[in-house]
């Protein structure tokens, strides 16, 4: 890539958001792109000993006067005899009637993994995994742009993703945690072992930031015999990307090339009976064909190239 050479626009619907690890609260920051069915936002952190409270706002704006309105107000409450959870919306300076939910799934003195999922009519939270609550909009969802958290809560990472296109419907929480994040400090490259090979429904999970002038992108799979049946490559030079098996022979995905430089990325590989499919940036961009018997035989997982790993699960 010359200097100075323009790169092709993104479509809104592939922007993903860099991660952030230990965000001071309260913490405010604009969504990009703003919030849209399909969209998911990862809460990772503790609930300190003293807490009486924290609260997670969907905010159509930031101003401090007026107050913007708040599409989604998520308030865990630990100070009465029976802890709790009020989900309401403030429109126009006013609260609307709010929604109760008693048998807080958060603890004092506890991490958690909090995901907001987004739908077209409602949002679902799952709290460690486990479904909590679903809170119907009473404001359109398209209106938000700002993430607030503020209260009694330490923060250890702050994700914003999409839904797989691999869960039919697209309204379901991710299977296998996938959605877990990690402080950036994976060497690259990068090597993880699959002792029992891939099996139907498996998902790999890669996310990362680009390096600001990179030069290539490679997700190896090596089998029982060290071979490389099968290789995605990004190259930035052309801004291709492809599959290349094990005799190099290389064929090109035709889809939007969407590692840029400085920007977050998401690669799933999900096994299917004989074949991967792949997914970029929460948008579905094809499959390659290998066999259920290769795929049984491979044994490990090679990252490499101009890239920061945050996290590689599978």
């Amino acid at each position: 890539m010359s200097p100075g050479e323009k790169l092709d626009p993104l479509p809104d619907t592939f922007i993903l958001q860099p991660p952030v690890f230990h965000p001071v609260v309260p913490y405010v920051a604009t969504i990009f792109g703003g919030l849209r069915a399909g969209k998911m936002v990862v809460l990772q952190g503790a609930v300190p000993l003293n807490a009486r409270r924290f609260q997670v706002d969907f905010q159509c704006g930031c101003s401090l006067h007026p107050r913007p309105d708040i599409a989604i107000h998520f308030n865990p409450r630990f100070h009465t005899t029976k802890p709790h959870v009020i989900c309401n919306t403030l429109r126009g300076g006013r609260w609307q009637a709010e929604a109760r939910w008693p048998h807080l799934a958060l603890r004092k003195g506890a991490s958690f993994l909090i995901l907001f999922l987004f739908g077209n009519e409602e949002m679902k939270v799952s709290v460690n995994g486990q479904h909590f609550l679903h809170y119907r909009y009473q404001l359109p969802l398209s209106r938000v742009d700002t993430l607030g958290i503020y209260g009694g809560i330490l923060v250890t990472a702050v994700g914003f993703l999409n839904i797989s296109p691999f869960v039919e419907g697209g309204s379901e929480y991710p299977v296998g945690h996938p959605f877990l994040l990690k402080s950036p400090s994976l060497e690259v490259p990068c090597s993880r072992a699959l002792p029992q090979g891939l099996w139907p429904g498996q998902v790999i999970i890669v996310r990362g930031l680009v390096l600001p002038e990179p030069k290539d992108f490679t997700l190896s799979l090596l089998d029982d015999a060290a071979h490389v049946p099968v290789t995605l490559r990004a190259s930035f030079a052309d801004r291709t990307l492809a599959w290349v098996s094990r005799w190099g022979r290389k064929k090109l995905i035709l889809a939007p090339f969407l590692f840029y430089p400085q920007r977050f990325f998401e690669v799933l590989l999900l096994c299917q009976e004989g074949e991967l499919k792949l997914a970029l940036s929460g948008q579905g961009v094809g499959a390659t064909s290998l066999g259920q018997q290769a795929l049984e035989r491979l044994r490990e997982l090679r990252i490499s190239g101009s890239v920061q790993l945050y996290c590689v699960h599978y």
